[in-house]
């Protein structure tokens, strides 16, 4: 195997972003996360592009997995955010995605249910070159410490999916459509808005996702058991 394809390691701070993006790669990513023949991912034809998705499946990014600890199926939270929202999953920047599963991490890490209403809390929504993101709201505090400069040439590393992967009903946001200025009081008195207290972003392993139940993607055969660390505690 040469230098270029090596497998994508999956240890405890997760995958190592790759630089390239060709068919090689694409089937590592299938491998590596586990995607059953019937999600038949498909790696695009050449002149396609990330609009070129065939009836029945959805265009997803390298980048939500490498580095936004992004895991199929989907987790109702997320799918709830698209709803909410409402714009399709193929709409969503890289940094987007960093920060949903950012705060989803932090939620379960914590105990906390994650919701919309507690994730608009910290966000606001936001477009930039033709995709959706978040922006923090200026008057709550930032939990998401360093999060990606930047994502190298991440438009064209895509692939497509069935949309099923996704369990929810999604719709394309017209980018001319006005995003409404939320004003939301900040609940700085609850308990579960003090317990999220600020973190750095990391790229995490299967490990620690499953254990914090945003990905169900372990091997049946492994002999280790997923376990999720606060500090010093498991």
């Amino acid at each position: 195997m040469s230098e270029e394809h090596q497998e994508v390691p999956a240890s405890e701070e997760g995958p190592v972003p790759v630089l390239r993006w060709d068919l090689g790669l694409f089937e590592q990513i299938v491998r590596s996360f586990r995607f059953p023949p019937e999600w038949d991912a498909r790696y695009p034809a050449q002149g396609q592009t990330a609009a070129d998705a065939p009836p029945g499946y959805i265009t997803l990014y390298e980048d939500f997995f490498l580095q936004g600890n992004f895991r199929l199926p989907a987790t109702n939270f997320l799918g709830s955010i698209l709803s909410y929202y409402q714009f399709h999953i193929s709409q969503m920047s890289p940094p987007g995605m960093v920060r949903v599963r950012h705060f989803e991490f932090l939620c379960q890490s914590h105990g906390i249910e994650p919701t919309v209403d507690k994730f608009r809390s910290f966000y606001q929504l936001q477009r930039t070159m033709g995709f959706f993101s978040f922006a923090s709201r200026g008057a709550a505090k930032k939990i998401l410490l360093n999060p990606p400069k930047s994502f190298h040439d991440w438009k064209p590393k895509f692939f497509f999916i069935r949309e099923e992967v996704v369990p929810v009903a999604m719709t394309f946001r017209e980018w001319t459509e006005a995003i409404p200025k939320e004003d939301l009081p900040i609940p700085k008195t609850a308990l579960w808005y003090q317990q999220l207290t600020p973190t750095p972003n990391r790229v995490f392993g299967e490990n620690v996702l499953v254990a914090a139940k945003m990905s169900d993607q372990w091997s049946p055969s492994s002999r280790e058991v997923p376990v999720l660390k606060l500090g010093d505690q498991g």
